[in-house]
């Protein structure tokens, strides 16, 4: 599993950016894949994932800011990011299982990071005036 993000850079807050993130060695169709962020001194977090089916799911913090896609044709997954904001600022990274790595109860989801069989080298997310 190869992974490799684009995209990344500087914004003012409220402004947009979209990631990009190309995956080979594996059947893109059929894994799920996700973004988490790692801002300096915190752990790494989910953001947002999409299963196989194309169903996507995200973080509370960025409902209704950002939007993951993928483009099987082209081996792509995405990562659209509107309304930006300070706390957006981190690493940005994508992974790929071929297992759903998402779980959500009460409509709020988690994503489990520990097992996933490939991730890439990240792209930097800076939010400043």
């Amino acid at each position: 599993v190869a992974l490799v993000e684009s995209g990344g850079g500087l914004v003012q807050p409220g402004g947009s950016l979209r990631l990009s993130c190309a995956g080979s060695g594996f059947n893109f169709d059929a894994y799920a894949m996700g973004w988490f962020r790692q801002a300096p001194e915190k752990e790494r977090e989910g953001v947002a994932a999409i299963d196989s089916d194309g169903t996507a799911r995200y973080a509370d913090s960025v409902k209704g800011r950002f939007t993951i896609s993928k483009d099987n044709n082209k081996n792509t997954l995405y990562l659209q990011m509107d309304s930006l904001k300070l706390e957006d600022t981190a690493m940005y990274y994508c992974a790929a299982d071929p297992r759903s790595f998402t779980f959500c109860r009460d409509g709020h989801c988690a994503f489990a990071k520990g097992y996933l069989a490939g991730w890439g080298q990240g792209t930097l997310v800076t939010v400043s005036s």
